[in-house]
């Protein structure tokens, strides 16, 4: 891959994590629960908002790039500590979001919940522009990737387990420090985990081949060059 293709899709990844981040923020509005991986993230924010949404993102984000050099061990690639400056960017952009829409008001609960299906759309955006840029994964990804190779176990299958375990995490903290209350898990939570994985399908079969055409410098016509 050349110099300028690397650099075009590595812009094209930090674009998909401002629209990502985006995605949770305006979820994050609705007040119904936020997707399964920024579940923790946004229970710990609530009980400890001296740190922001954005700020505990990028320390479960780090959990997460803990938790693959502990199950890769010497497999680990070096490389993927790429995911810790781009976790702190993801953190920043989702505190920027959550900046941008914060004059917006939402009281009524059709409100709240259009809220957490745009957000849906624009996240399910983010993630499928990753998907093209394929450069590096997010930190979430990576450790799924890292569990399935290491346990033998379809990623897909193990993603779904992860998300189910998030959940169930941001509960049981929930329910510790609310006083046996669910705080910040709704369910705007399981409409994100339905719905994501939809809408990264619908624009990826749109997006991929005018981008890639962009990336690798390419028309339709032309063939890349090795």
């Amino acid at each position: 891959m050349q110099k300028k293709e690397l650099t075009k899709r590595y812009v094209l990844f930090i674009i998909s994590l401002f629209f990502a981040a985006l995605g949770v923020a305006i979820t994050k509005k609705g007040e119904l629960g936020v997707s399964p991986i920024s579940s923790v993230a946004n229970v710990l924010s609530l009980r400890f908002p001296s740190l922001s949404l954005g700020n505990w993102l990028i320390l479960w984000n780090c959990v997460l790039i803990i938790g693959q050099i502990v199950i890769l061990r010497r497999k680990f690639q070096w490389i993927q500590l790429l995911q810790v400056p781009l976790s702190f960017l993801f953190g920043w952009f989702t505190d920027l979001g959550m900046w941008l829409i914060s004059w917006f008001t939402v009281d009524a609960y059709p409100m709240r919940l259009l809220m957490v299906v745009i957000g849906t759309i624009v996240l399910g955006f983010g993630v499928s522009l990753a998907v093209i840029a394929n450069v590096i994964m997010n930190s979430g990804e990576a450790f799924v990737k890292a569990l399935s190779d290491t346990i033998h176990v379809e990623f897909g299958n193990v993603k779904i387990g992860f998300d189910i375990s998030c959940v169930i995490l941001a509960v049981i903290l929930s329910l510790l420090f609310f006083n046996f209350t669910i705080q910040g898990t709704r369910e705007g939570t399981i409409i994100a985990a339905c719905c994501t994985g939809l809408v990264v399908k619908f624009f990826s079969r749109r997006l991929k081949a005018p981008l890639d055409a962009a990336l690798t410098g390419c028309s339709n016509e032309e063939e890349p060059i090795s």
